[in-house]
């Protein structure tokens, strides 16, 4: 058990992801999104959540095996071609994580999701939220319209709304 850790987590209130991302960001981000997936066939969801709270909490749950939890919650692996992607953050530990369906896995190695996720907390550290996300998400898009192109029309299995845990 890591009492630094449970600490930062008991003190992460929902005021300061509000202020990391405020309305205006979040509905950045959302177009954002839209955006991308004009530009290929894949699915993209952001999650943020403040802290994790009881059981998990004191389990020591890792981001890693949290934004996995988070993704099924979601239904990001119910798509027609198993072709969702999440990029969650745990704010608490500034940790970045990205949990890709397994039509992308195929195709996308967990290297490059790696690196993406370290610009993400790289930009975090910086307290540069939204800035951080969007690049994220142009990043991902970039690797995505390599694989996954457009042919015809697309339809959109999953929100391209933010959600804040």
């Amino acid at each position: 058990m890591n009492i630094k850790r449970i600490f930062k987590h008991l003190f992460t209130t929902d005021s300061q992801v509000r202020r990391a991302f405020p309305r205006s960001a979040l509905e950045t981000i959302e177009q954002t999104i839209k955006a991308s997936e004009e530009l290929h066939r894949c699915e993209i969801r952001f999650a943020v959540e403040g802290s994790l709270d009881g059981i998990p909490l004191f389990n020591g749950q890792s981001p890693r095996e949290r934004a996995i939890a988070v993704f099924s919650q979601l239904q990001i692996w119910d798509t027609e071609h198993n072709n969702g992607l999440l990029i969650y953050l745990l704010l608490a530990d500034r940790a970045v994580e990205i949990v890709a369906d397994r039509g992308i896995n195929a195709k996308i190695d967990l290297e490059t999701w790696v690196h993406i996720c370290q610009q993400m907390e790289k930009a975090f550290s910086q307290s540069n939220f939204e800035g951080g996300v969007i690049s994220a998400i142009q990043a991902v898009t970039q690797h995505l319209i390599n694989y996954f192109p457009v042919h015809g029309p697309s339809r959109n299995d999953l929100s391209n709304k933010p959600v804040v845990l």
